[in-house]
């Protein structure tokens, strides 16, 4: 899969860019504020429909185009994947109503036909890497749910669906868990939205499961290289609702301990969770939140047995953060038959030359990589020699294939 043209109006601090996109290995070259990052972000957002720095969409539209009662930021793209070109495009839409209060809705089109967002989501595929994903590692919870999230909705349109049904249901059941604390009532008027979390939760917990075994063969392989056999890196799922019960009286296993839950079936993990909610009543009707279930997992990536969200370097967090980017392309690659986008931002800094020289030798093979550096320097001339390079400066756009493209 690889773009081959590419189209921004009022997006970030682009008003306008129209770029033909060319295969295979690019760099984007330019000092910070020039729009490099605007530019990946842009290209992700058409995997996922959602931004990596902006809380709310009205931010991706460009400033200028803000003062206006009607305001359009558009992403459009043609893109191949296998033997069929496609057409992909996104409006994120400000408007003002009669009584004078602005709005933002999305749009998304593709090839021409209107579509929800959740069935277009994973037609085109992204994998992005970005200095702040560290918080994957070393942030909260949340960061690695929103990962396994964004990364398993791509190869699995259910997934999507299932995590928005399930979240919507979930503030159904809270509010009425806070309803049934404060005031009394029945608390069997919980059992219908119960169902409904259960049914779409062991969905997710299941897709989970398989997705972090299947990510950690690879990237246990790749951090292997990029470390030379220096660290052992391990992904470690820790489930609100853990499928996986101890027998009687054994002590809880620690961190460490591998745990498969591979085995467990959809209808037996629905079981389960069925009946711990049931037995968990009590207590969630008394503190007015849902205590289990998937919006309260969490993911623990452990280097050599020690959890590198704690006790990781900053180089060893980058490194492992890098190699699950690198598998997760594999992984995506092996689910959906096509390579994906590979978005690369200021990948190279903070790593020693040796770890720099093994991690673009595994780019070789991807049909299209973004990579974006204040300082060429930092690459090989040779990898450079291999590479389109396009020019940011002045908030304008300059590329040695396109001569006179257009500016933003």
């Amino acid at each position: 899969m690889y773009l081959t043209q590419l189209s921004l109006t009022d997006f970030r601090n682009f008003t306008r860019l129209e770029i033909e996109v060319p295969r295979g290995m690019m760099l984007l070259v330019g000092g910070n504020a020039q729009g490099k990052t605007s530019l990946l972000e842009a290209v992700y957002y058409l995997s996922t429909f959602t931004s990596f720095h902006a809380s709310h969409s009205r931010e991706l539209i460009h400033f200028a185009a803000m003062r206006e009662p009607l305001a359009v930021g558009r992403i459009t793209a043609d893109y191949q994947r296998g033997d069929k070109s496609h057409h992909l495009e996104v409006r994120i839409i400000k408007e003002v109503n009669g009584a004078n209060i602005s709005r933002v809705r999305r749009e998304v089109l593709l090839d021409g036909v209107k579509c929800k967002f959740d069935q277009v989501i994973g037609h085109f595929n992204a994998v992005l890497f970005l200095p702040g994903m560290l918080s994957i590692m070393d942030g909260p919870p949340v960061e690695r749910r929103r990962y396994l999230d964004l990364s398993i909705s791509q190869t699995d349109a259910r997934y999507a669906a299932a995590l928005s049904t399930y979240n919507k249901a979930l503030g159904q059941r809270n509010a009425l868990l806070k309803l049934l604390g404060e005031r009394g009532g029945d608390p069997d008027q919980l059992n219908y939205w119960d169902e409904q979390i259960v049914q779409t939760g062991a969905y997710i917990i299941q897709a989970r499961i398989q997705a972090i075994r299947e990510i950690e063969d690879r990237a246990a392989l790749i951090h292997n290289e990029l470390t030379r056999a220096a660290e052992r890196l391990r992904l470690v799922y820790q489930p609100a609702y853990d499928p996986y019960s101890l027998p009687t009286r054994q002590m809880a296993l620690a961190l460490e301990a591998p745990i498969d839950r591979t085995g467990f079936e959809q209808d037996e993990i629905a079981q389960g969770f069925r009946e711990a909610l049931l037995s968990a009543r009590k207590e969630e009707i008394a503190r007015g939140m849902t205590t289990l279930g998937p919006h309260r997992d969490d993911l623990h990536f452990l280097g050599n047995g020690i959890d590198l969200g704690v006790y990781g370097s900053r180089g060893q967090i980058r490194t492992a953060v890098l190699a699950l980017k690198i598998a997760e392309i594999a992984w995506m690659r092996e689910k959906t038959g096509f390579w994906p986008v590979l978005l690369l931002d200021e990948v190279l800094a903070e790593l020693d030359p040796q770890r720099r020289e093994d991690l673009l030798e595994h780019l070789n093979d991807i049909e299209q990589t973004l990579l974006t550096t204040a300082d060429l320097d930092l690459f090989d001339p040779q990898f450079v020699g291999a590479a389109t390079t396009w020019y940011f400066k002045d908030g304008r756009l300059t590329t040695e294939l396109l001569e006179g493209a257009n500016s933003c």
